[in-house]
């Protein structure tokens, strides 16, 4: 066999070769491609996963509990608001007028917070009339709020400081109920300042009173 005819012969391997060669290379890359659509499927779903989990924990990271505190708490702090700012033009003593802005400052942003707290699990920010939020909870009557309002000098001091004192120990009874019964982190962290906070408060209300 001459040279033209055996190169005759090599060309159609050749081409052959070269043939196997795309193909097996458009084989890998169909792998990849699969495999990446495969890698992006899995990616999509881990993060369908992750967002519904996330939804979950959420959703799980209060109880009835919580809710009953930041909904009944909400009220008893504005009345405690309110009855710090009576303490402007009416109190004489400045201990007195020391810790009504005190109470002032520290409930006034508690209520946002608390209301953000009921926003965010879904939940109404009142509980209608709560007709178990009387006197039991340290909430004062109209008619206590009223005659608070027309005292002035050393009477409004003696009133403001057993009215708080009251009124402090009813929070204080709340708030370590969501100690015991609360899951949420943030809602048992706010009841855990609010028994140091105003159990410290009550002894230094007392003994205003004692000195009056």
């Amino acid at each position: 066999m001459n040279a033209f005819t055996r190169a005759l012969h090599r060309k159609p391997a050749r081409r052959i070769a070269a043939v196997g060669v795309v193909a097996a290379g458009a084989l890998v890359l169909s792998a990849c491609s699969s495999n990446s659509d495969g890698m992006s499927g899995m990616d999509h779903g881990s993060s369908k996963s992750s967002a519904t989990a996330a939804v979950t924990a959420k959703a799980g990271d209060f109880n009835d509990a919580d809710v009953t505190f930041a909904q009944s708490m909400i009220p008893h702090h504005q009345q405690a608001v309110e009855m710090a700012q009576l303490a402007d033009g009416r109190a004489s003593d400045s201990e007195v007028k020391d810790i009504a802005a005190k109470i002032e400052k520290a409930q006034d942003p508690e209520i946002k917070t608390m209301t953000d707290w009921l926003q965010s699990w879904g939940k109404p920010t009142t509980m209608g009339d709560m007709p178990g939020m009387n006197m039991g909870d340290g909430m004062m009557s109209d008619k206590g709020m009223k005659e608070l309002k027309a005292m002035q000098g050393k009477e409004f001091d003696k009133m403001f400081a057993q009215m708080m004192i009251d009124h402090h120990n009813g929070a204080i009874g709340m708030a370590k109920t969501e100690q015991k019964s609360g899951q949420n982190v943030s809602a048992k962290k706010m009841a855990d300042g609010i028994v140091t906070g105003q159990s410290a408060e009550v002894r230094q209300l007392q003994s205003i009173l004692d000195r009056l």
